[in-house]
């Protein structure tokens, strides 16, 4: 049996996302290198026995979830990509975080050939993705809104449609570059007052109730035993690792170069998460960076 959605990349990510669709009545066709996600997502009750060419030739819709622009490009061009083999009408939506110009690049070839792409990459991190309360930056053609949104509602509770092609990416990118800004400072202020002797826990009820009340002392303490359910709280496991914080304070600094933004601030956090990885954290939660930040014993 076709499906009507064909699901590209059931990773950490992916494969939430792929089956709250399944859970909301949608027929998902779920495609993955790794052969233990694609068992995870049939236990799940998605479709998993039909050939990746068959299936995107008779799909109405296919989300793409993956890592990186090249990874991006390699799925969707060439002679045997998604461009390629897709039914015509087709409504593609890549989920994927990649570069706004890596998307500008693939929505262009897409209209080439006569179909509707978006970029559509997400906020809200694997537990957002299980819950289906994720946040989904949005670029593209009005008329592809409209089209996607009954899907993207399905996996998410906040759908903002940014602008055109590449504007959900860049959005995406500004966002997450603050992020690792705001990360590192916390951690800093926090450091900071334990040096001198203050309790994090207090030091942070009361920041988050003053002028530099942001969200990670909101909802996402870096300093241990302050959240208890914070990753900082458990080892720095789970959340948002390292290495993706690294990977999107990269296309940040990337893109600030080829439109001659200044962004020092976002370029230094780059290089802190660079150092962090190298020391080995790239697997922990980007919150970890309160660990770099510790005096030398």
């Amino acid at each position: 049996m076709s499906s009507d959605i064909v699901f590209i990349g059931l990773g950490h990510m992916g494969l939430p996302m792929a089956l709250n669709l399944v859970k909301a009545g949608c027929q998902v066709s779920g495609h993955d290198l790794v052969a233990a996600s694609v068992e995870q997502f049939a236990a799940g009750g998605g479709s998993t026995g039909q050939d990746l060419a068959a299936a995107l030739g008779a799909a109405k819709v296919i989300i793409t979830m993956l890592p990186a622009s090249r990874h991006v490009e390699g799925a969707y061009l060439g002679a045997s990509g998604i461009l390629a083999q897709a039914a015509p009408g087709a409504l593609l939506i890549d989920c994927s975080t990649i570069a706004p110009d890596a998307a500008r690049k693939v929505a262009a070839a897409a209209r080439e050939k006569g179909f509707t792409m978006l970029d559509a990459p997400v906020s809200g991190g694997t537990a957002g993705a299980a819950a289906g309360t994720l946040t989904f930056m949005v670029g593209g053609s009005d008329e592809g809104f409209a089209l996607a949104k009954p899907y993207l509602e399905k996996m998410g509770k906040a759908i903002f449609h940014a602008g055109g092609n590449g504007s959900g990416q860049t959005v995406k990118v500004c966002n997450n570059m603050l992020l690792g800004i705001l990360m590192i400072g916390t951690s800093e202020a926090i450091r900071l007052g334990m040096a001198n002797g203050m309790d994090p826990k207090v030091l942070s009820e009361i920041m988050v109730k003053s002028s530099g009340r942001n969200w990670a002392l909101e909802v996402y303490n870096p300093c241990p035993g302050v959240m208890e359910n914070a990753p900082a709280s458990k080892g720095y496991s789970g959340g948002f690792g390292v290495d993706l914080m690294l990977k999107d304070l990269g296309l940040a600094v990337e893109n600030s170069l080829s439109t001659g933004s200044s962004v020092p601030l976002g370029a230094l956090a780059r290089n802190l998460y660079d150092i962090h990885s190298k020391s080995g954290a790239g697997g922990l939660d980007f919150s970890s960076i309160f660990k770099m930040l510790a005096k030398a014993e």
